[in-house]
């Protein structure tokens, strides 16, 4: 009776455990993913404008398709992406899908998705931020 009484509660801390594990895994993923396309989005700097006025700035326009530049280079991770700049940051929200490897089986528990965000901005040596 005991054993039969505890096997799913077991079950269920053990699914805890695991998916549990899958979805902080993804989170950082995202972020990971995330903070390394707005640094690539944040490379793309207006040279012009650099040049007139001595301060970084970003050229929209090139700092959006590198950044979803990079993250297309992850395609079978990301369930989508959105990037956006403008000429003082880049902005990248990265969501990736969880597929639950215990939790799963539970009607009603299946995928889920887990999101992250990042800025960066663009810098030159003579910043002091």
């Amino acid at each position: 009776m005991y054993v039969v009484l505890f096997t799913p509660v077991v079950f269920m801390l053990a699914g805890l455990l695991v998916d549990g594990g899958l979805a902080i895994h993804a989170r950082q993923r995202a972020a990971d993913m995330a903070e390394q396309a707005a640094r690539a989005g944040a490379n793309e700097i207006d040279t012009d404008a650099l040049r007139e006025t001595g301060k970084p700035v970003l050229a929209p326009d090139r700092a959006r398709a590198a950044a979803c530049g990079l993250l297309a280079s992850y395609p079978d991770r990301i369930a989508g992406s959105d990037c956006d700049a403008d000429a003082q940051e880049v902005a990248v929200t990265v969501r990736i899908r969880v597929e639950p490897q215990f939790l799963g089986i539970i009607p009603g528990f299946g995928d889920f998705q887990m999101t992250s965000s990042a800025t960066a901005h663009p810098v030159t040596g003579g910043d002091d931020r």
